[in-house]
């Protein structure tokens, strides 16, 4: 990253700020879709949180369609005509949203919701009443790992885990009134979400569970997509993250993978072997205190990611090199010291740029990004917060 051109491209705004360097996003835009070798790419809305950039990725070339995070959001960004392929990648309660689901006519053609259960149909029909428009789903399989009984790798999300579980629930939905299956669905956060970079042990064993956690998946999640088609004709098998993207491509029956985070290469992507994605998003803030030499205190700062709570999640102060978070106060609501050489050249005022942990999470932070192409402004355009809305 360039601080010295992100600070001449804002230096008549006052901090705190937020940036995205579009060069460094359209750069990590086309690694992601060399890495997918012509595998479509479907943009997972959650990393991003703002509509311009969605836009601007949908237009470029190997992305196709939006993994949502909620109904509401889907509907949001239908209506706003960001796009007409929408998965909604968690299952929904919400009876509002899916009375307004129910009611749009156009909407019902281009959103698909998330099931796992026939007890998700049935938040449906109470939503909806017994008879009510044809509704699109997807069947979610849980693509952790189990090398051993009672051993669980991965995200604790669907209850179907096998090619048997999946076409009994696939047949449910066939017989029921009001609904079609058009996708399958599998996230694999043991891979996607869990760098793999370092030479110690530690490392060296996510490799191995890695590589072999991709073989197993492979194998069961074709047996399931098998089951399934026997069932309904498949528009769509999605599979992968950021960080599964290779492994996840190599598996002959996915049809699309998802990615988001790697637009943005926030600081949980540093570590991983198979790519390098350039930091695009940062935020500034200004310094408000001195309380010793080599002590220089930012105004808020407490941008923790979600996940376990430990050092991982929190912002990293990039520019000035060399400064770093106490390990007895760590990044603040109100205020956030660093530490280091470079702390005994900040004064009031100037300004510390930080990563944040996760790539869309920052959206909830700041109404607007500042998008920079060198050392200016291409234009300032608001985030979902920005444009008065949150989606939980």
């Amino acid at each position: 990253m360039n601080a010295a051109a992100y600070d001449a491209a804002t230096q008549d705004l006052d901090p705190p700020l937020a940036v995205v360097d579009l060069d460094a996003f359209d750069a990590n835009a086309r690694d992601l879709t060399r890495r997918a070798c012509g595998v479509p790419i479907r943009i997972a809305s959650k990393s991003v949180r703002c509509r311009f950039l969605l836009d601007h990725a949908l237009a470029m070339p190997g992305y196709a369609g939006l993994l949502c995070y909620s109904l509401p959001e889907a509907l949001w960004l239908h209506r706003y005509g960001v796009s007409d392929d929408l998965v909604v990648a968690y299952p929904t309660v919400d009876h509002a949203a899916l009375r307004a689901l129910a009611s749009d006519d156009a909407a019902r053609t281009a959103v698909t919701i998330m099931v796992d259960s026939t007890e998700h149909l049935d938040a449906v029909d109470a939503a909806l009443g017994g008879a009510h428009p044809e509704i699109r789903v997807a069947l979610e399989l849980d693509a952790s790992w189990r090398p051993a009984p009672r051993l669980h790798i991965g995200t604790r999300r669907s209850p179907v885990f096998r090619p048997r579980s999946a076409h009994t629930l696939a047949s449910r939905i066939a017989d029921r009134p009001g609904f079609r299956l058009v996708g399958v669905m599998a996230y694999e956060g043991q891979i996607a979400g869990v760098p793999d970079g370092g030479r110690g042990p530690s490392a060296r064993l996510v490799r191995w569970m890695q590589r072999r956690s991709a073989a197993e998946l492979a194998q069961r999640r074709g047996e399931v997509v098998d089951a399934v088609r026997r069932v309904a004709d498949l528009e769509f098998v999605n599979g992968g993250g950021t960080g599964s993207i290779e492994s996840t491509v190599d598996d002959p029956s996915v049809t699309e993978v998802a990615a988001g985070s790697g637009l943005l290469g926030p600081g949980l992507f540093d570590s991983y072997t198979r790519f390098t994605p350039e930091p695009a998003a940062v935020f500034a803030l200004p310094v408000v205190r001195r309380p010793s030499r080599d002590l220089a205190t930012v105004f808020a700062g407490g941008y923790i990611a979600s996940g376990p709570a430990k050092p991982s999640r929190l912002p990293t102060p990039v520019a000035p090199a060399g400064l770093t978070l106490l390990g007895v106060e760590g990044a603040g609501e109100v205020q956030t010291p660093v530490k280091g050489a470079a702390a005994r050249r900040l004064g009031l005022g100037d300004r510390v740029w930080f990563r944040h942990a996760k790539a869309g999470e920052l959206a909830e932070r700041f109404p607007e990004y500042h998008l920079v192409r060198g050392a200016r402004i291409e234009r300032t355009v608001p985030t979902y917060r920005g444009e008065g809305t949150f989606f939980g």
